[in-house]
């Protein structure tokens, strides 16, 4: 009878793990040579058949044995004419090790190694169902007795499998009096299979939901702790942290901050769990506990049950903390520091539901959502016990702010391109006095550098930056600096111009002196600082950002030699415009309310036409800068600044009467001539006509 159950429980395993290793494929190639890390990170080799015996034919399946003192078997899957490692399930550890001075350990083995299975059907690990009678027997008191066989044994995903049942039948059935010592030698095996070396292996686990059931094994445990002191840290292992203290419904708003590494490289990732007074006020007189857990590793680990319409794996950019609070303790805010703090990382607060094994967007709501942080008000529940933030898929937001961009884009450059072709077709009926040839001197440029500016920005916005094009993307984020630079400063220039005709009336400068001046503020003054910038921070490799052509900011500041220049030059238009505002009106003694209506209208029309010339637009862009900005701001700069090559168009060509007339007399000589031209070639028709007729 025994027999027979344990056949059919055999049976049943192999049917799962057919139907799961067929749905889940790794995509992770064996290579010839490929070593594994023991958690030391040394490599160790000698385990895995490098390939399979025999032809690669696409989607066939084959198998090796495990090397020496493992048992199991390394499944490989044919794809592209090669073998790539699909699953795997060498162990090293067994009941018979973890208790080998205890008698009659070896009865608790299931499995028997000499079943033959078939590439897809791998033998489980060793049941370790009876797991609770060696730990009774050897170390009731502390668990002691198997973490030093576990933290000596290599993170196969065999043994992953295994210590994640092993931590499973714990969690099931050594729960009824969880102490501190306890909990801290529980975290030191789940430390072990957590650690940044064993994340790889996780992938070739026949069982997708084995990190699932370590977390949900976790929290169970975790649920029956019981805090004696007052103590605070509990469990302080590399990959998870346990934290606690006693609570009532008169404690004030408490919290508890975790401080962890993703690995010993990287600096420390925050995370912070708050219980808001409003809820503490729900408990009981009597006293109560809170508990939290974090992990730094877990989100990598994480497997999600397949959803419609979900793109998976989606990417956890925090800690994972799990919390174990009294059941009248519903809501909570959490911090989350993110890994990934580009700008466009957007966040997405979640929760890990146990019974759906995925997360749910629906458990928190977000509070604040800036660079580098974000906060969560989540729904605390049975089933939901675990949080964490996701890298958001791009938003509809961005989506928009890309569409606005790019639409802009197109409508400027064409804009510019003809604004130039104008200036180029009036340019001897307009330039008639110096101010006015300095006029169109500054706007054609500006209109250059715009159309410049923006290819490159382009360039540099489709740009794949890898290795061998670093210097390539060097080079685009000099051109797109420069050039916006120079767009800028020719702004400034302009508005001297302005100021120079108001205040200026009777002395006139030269115009070679005026073009020499200008062309070297609106050239020089932007080279000298590109320059001088990127040989300042080139040499350190932080002129560039690392995920986009364009001046850093994280590291070196760089950013700081556009963005400081632009913010002066916008600051002194803004003190021109006022001015030429201020000196548009000319109030008169009895003057009437129409004629005060008439210098309102002119005010306002002088400053409609400076503000796109003189670049003040780009003062949104402060408002941008500032965490956590109202997407109304994002959508006006983008708005303004995109189309500013078409309010240039408009404002500065087509809405100056001077072109306009330039342009009819072009138009109606244009005609003249092609009607001179058309009566020319109709001429000798007609007299050849006439001297038939009178022969």
């Amino acid at each position: 009878m025994k027999m027979k159950s344990q056949a059919t429980m055999i049976c049943c395993l192999v049917f799962f793990l057919s139907t799961e290793c067929s749905h889940y494929r790794s995509k992770i190639h064996l290579k010839a040579g490929d070593k594994l890390q023991s958690p030391e990170g040394k490599p160790k080799t000698g385990r895995i058949q490098e390939k399979c015996e025999g032809p690669c034919i696409s989607s066939s399946n084959c198998s090796q044995p495990c090397a020496k003192d493992f048992h199991g078997e390394i499944g490989f899957t044919c794809n592209q004419k090669k073998w790539q490692k699909s699953a795997e399930t060498c162990t090293s550890l067994s009941v018979e090790k973890l208790f080998k001075d205890s008698t009659g350990a070896s009865r608790l083995s299931v499995a028997a190694p000499s079943i033959p299975l078939h590439i897809l059907d791998f033998r489980a690990p060793e049941t370790i169902e009876s797991v609770a009678q060696g730990i009774r027997k050897n170390c009731p008191l502390d668990y002691a007795c198997i973490t030093d066989m576990v933290k000596s044994s290599e993170t196969t995903s065999g043994n992953i499998a295994f210590i994640v049942e092993l931590l499973k039948n714990i969690s099931t059935d050594l729960s009824d009096n969880v102490t501190q010592e306890k909990m801290k030698s529980y975290s030191e095996v789940a430390n072990h299979i957590l650690d940044t070396a064993a994340i790889s292996n996780w992938a070739f686990i026949p069982n997708k939901n084995a990190s699932s059931d370590l977390l949900q094994s976790v929290n169970l445990f975790a649920r029956q702790l019981h805090i004696h002191n007052n103590s605070e840290n509990i469990v302080n292992e590399l990959f998870i942290q346990t934290k606690g203290f006693h609570i009532n419904h008169n404690t004030s708003e408490k919290s508890l901050n975790f401080s962890m590494s993703m690995n010993n490289t990287t600096e420390d990732i925050l995370g912070m769990v708050q219980i808001p007074r409003q809820e503490l006020r729900k408990l009981w007189p009597n006293a109560s506990q809170a508990i939290s857990i974090a992990f730094p590793t877990l989100g990598a680990i994480l497997r999600e049950a397949h959803l419609q319409n979900v793109s998976l794996p989606r990417r956890v950019n925090g800690l994972v903390l799990s919390v174990v609070l009294p059941e009248r303790l519903q809501e909570i805010i959490l911090t989350f520091e993110k890994i990934n703090k580009t700008r466009n990382a957007r966040a997405q607060c979640v929760g890990w539901h146990s019974k759906k094994r995925r997360w749910d967007e629906k458990a928190c709501q977000m509070m604040l959502d800036i660079r580098s942080e974000v906060k969560c008000r989540c729904n605390y529940t049975s089933v939901v016990m675990s949080f964490s933030i996701l890298m958001s898929p791009k938003s509809m937001t961005d989506k928009v702010l890309d569409y606005i961009t790019c639409i802009g884009l197109s409508v400027s450059i064409l804009s510019l391109v003809l604004c130039l072709i104008i200036e180029a077709t009036v340019w001897s009926r307009v330039v008639v006095t110096e101010i006015s040839y300095m006029r169109h001197v500054c706007i054609v440029n500006i209109a250059v550098s715009l159309l410049t500016a923006n290819v490159w920005f382009i360039i540099g916005s489709h740009f794949n930056i890898k290795a061998q094009d670093y210097n390539m993307c060097v080079a685009v984020t000099f051109f797109s600096h420069f050039f916006y630079l120079s767009l800028f400063f020719w702004m400034l220039f302009k508005a001297l111009l302005i100021i120079y005709g108001i205040l200026v009336i009777f002395r006139r400068m030269m115009k070679s002196r005026m073009m020499v001046i200008g062309f070297a503020i609106g050239y020089g003054c932007p080279l000298i600082i590109a320059v001088t910038t990127v040989a300042i921070t080139e040499p350190e490799n932080g002129y560039m950002r690392p995920e986009a052509c364009w001046l850093n900011w994280d590291n070196t500041k760089a950013l700081l030699a556009f963005a400081i220049p632009a913010l002066v030059i916008v600051a002194v238009n803004l003190i021109v415009v006022l001015v030429v505002a201020v000196n548009t009106q000319r109030p008169s003694i009895g003057s009437s309310k129409s004629q005060d209506v008439v210098t309102i209208m002119r005010i306002s029309k002088n400053v409609a036409i400076l503000t796109p010339l003189l670049g003040l637009t780009w003062g949104f862009g402060i408002a941008t800068l500032i965490e956590g900005t109202s997407l109304t701001f994002h959508i006006i700069f983008a708005l303004l600044n995109a189309f500013q090559g078409f309010f240039i168009l408009l404002f500065g060509t087509i809405m100056d009467h001077k072109i306009r007339d330039a342009l009819r007399m072009r138009m109606s000589s244009l005609k003249g001539k092609s009607r001179a031209a058309e009566n020319a070639s109709l001429g000798p028709t007609n007299g050849s006509k006439l001297m038939n007729r009178q022969g």
